[in-house]
């Protein structure tokens, strides 16, 4: 499929982009979403009043793509395709070189349809020791095809690839796709061909346990199709509710009617908390949680749930256009002080010690997660359990 379309297209993208900004920065327009939502509010660790460990000593480094990172972080995907976008992609992935975290850029959908947009993606230069993440949406990805991407990526010098679905926001974006069929295939596809590892991320409602099993390799037409049986996707991010809310966001932008319309799924998803929970630890290491973290207790708690690390946005975009690469590093820093303070607090030294921690669950946050392992079930197995 050719991507040279009418300049008229990259335009309004751009438009979109900048739209897109200038809402996630306006808080009386759109309030941080996460004062309430993820389910980590009802997750505690247990306070250990004689840790017996030095806080200097917390070791919080974490594997990652072929790197080591300082810290269980990813500043996740969030712009680009625009003039603050680009700023934006350069001074975080300055700030992730110098704290040693991973950095994922935008969608390079603009990229696709604007050459000249090329510098606001190819952010390696900035960041040479961190893996730096390219991005681009699953429906994109099933018209374009592998083969034709993979040239792409290797200019921009990407340590991985992040697929992202967002049916939700297109179905409230005019002009938004419509037509969500084959993108199993397609990802299977890139997994097979685009020459760099593959992750798949939400954007704000969640990947429930069958499908991060499935797109994780452990069964299903998804791994049959790419004879990839075993294999699937490096890392699933789950993006949980709690965090941005993109249905929210795109109606920002419509009339009123349509407004209305997307207020209807203020509260639409699966929560960060409850999902990392429903896994049960099983994809440990191979689950990345966002969706709604805003600090490195929320991160804690993440970990103690079986995540391998954690992912933020909002906060950094956030951070980054109010001060720059210096905002973002702040950012970072305080974010490690938590973490390294809650790990001191409940007597983990490494992150595996973290991962192994006793946490408390409240009743409600326990019923949610066995309904959501109950609804995850075949309807054959959960019948069975009745």
């Amino acid at each position: 499929m050719s991507w040279n379309e009418p300049a008229a297209a990259a335009a309004e993208i751009s438009t979109r982009k900048e739209h897109h900004l200038d809402i996630c920065l306006d808080n009386e327009r759109y309030p941080d979403p996460a004062a309430g939502g993820t389910s980590l509010d009802q997750v505690r660790l247990v306070h250990r009043a004689l840790p017996e460990l030095d806080y200097d000593a917390i070791d919080t480094a974490q594997p990652f793509l072929r790197a080591r990172l300082r810290l269980p972080l990813l500043i996740s995907c969030m712009t680009g395709g625009s003039g603050r976008g680009r700023s934006a992609n350069r001074a975080l992935a300055e700030a992730a070189q110098r704290a040693g975290v991973a950095v994922g850029v935008g969608s390079i959908r603009p990229l696709l349809r604007d050459p000249d947009t090329f510098a606001d993606f190819h952010v390696k230069p900035h960041a040479p020791d961190v893996p730096v993440l390219a991005n681009l949406g699953a429906v994109q990805l099933r018209d374009l095809g592998a083969a034709a991407l993979r040239p792409l990526l290797e200019r921009l010098e990407v340590q991985g690839l992040v697929i992202h679905l967002n049916a939700g926001q297109e179905l409230f974006q005019p002009g938004g796709d419509r037509d969500f069929r084959g993108l199993l295939e397609a990802i299977a596809g890139a997994v097979a061909g685009c020459g760099v590892p593959v992750l798949v991320k939400e954007t704000g409602f969640g990947i429930g346990p069958a499908e991060i099993r499935r797109l994780l390799g452990h069964g299903g037409r998804y791994v049959d199709v790419a004879g990839l049986r075993g294999q699937g996707v490096r890392y699933v991010d789950v993006a949980g509710s709690g965090g941005t809310n993109w249905i929210a966001v795109e109606g920002e932008r419509l009339a009123a009617p349509e407004r209305q319309s997307a207020r209807a799924f203020a509260d639409w998803g699966l929560p960060t908390g409850v999902l990392l929970a429903a896994l049960g630890g099983a994809e440990a290491g191979r689950v990345i949680a966002s969706g709604g973290l805003r600090n490195g207790v929320h991160l804690a708690k993440a970990l103690a749930l079986g995540a391998g690390l954690g992912a933020m946005a909002l906060p950094f975009i956030r951070a980054v256009m109010a001060g720059g690469s210096d905002g973002a590093q702040d950012l970072i820093g305080r974010i490690e002080h938590e973490l390294r303070t809650a790990m001191t607090l409940c007597g983990a030294p490494t992150l595996a010690a973290l991962r192994g921690a006793p946490v408390m669950q409240s009743a409600n946050f326990r019923h949610e997660v066995a309904e959501l392992q109950r609804a995850a079930l075949p309807k054959s197995a959960s019948a069975a359990k009745e």
